[in-house]
Order: structure tokens, then C-alpha cells, then sequence
């Protein structure tokens, strides 16, 4: 006899993906009923002094010691 194994939560906050672009990607459109999201534009916001990328749902990113992070 054989008994199903189902995984309660695989969720996955910003902050522990991966810092590249990709993998944002990959993070946003899952979160996002898996319509795909994209990068709008991106530029260097010098208060900051960081990247930031726009993206299609929304939101301004940019990261922070290997860390996303809404901006």
C-alpha cells in the first residue's frame, strides 16, 4: 500500500532567491498565478547607489548584499 506525500507550504520569500535577474523572473511570475512578469527597464538610482529593475507587475527591485528587495 502506498500513501501520498503532499508538501504543506512551498513558499519562498524575496529575500532568500537568488540575486540574479532570472531568478526573479522565475519568482515573480510564480507568485503572480504564474503570468509571466518581465523586466520593464532598469537604472542606476544613485541615492541608492543600486540598480533598480522595474518590472510588469509593478514593482521597483534591486538588491542588497545578495538579498532582493522591493524599492
Amino acid at each position: 500500500m502506498s500513501s501520498a506525500f503532499v508538501k504543506e507550504s512551498e513558499e519562498q520569500w524575496l529575500h532568500e532567491i537568488s540575486p540574479t535577474l532570472n531568478a526573479l523572473i522565475v519568482y515573480l511570475t510564480r507568485e503572480n498565478n504564474g503570468v509571466h512578469v518581465y523586466e520593464k527597464k532598469n537604472f542606476f538610482d544613485s541615492q541608492l547607489g543600486k540598480t533598480v529593475h522595474v518590472m510588469s507587475n509593478g514593482g521597483n527591485y534591486a538588491t542588497d548584499d545578495g538579498r532582493w528587495h522591493i524599492v
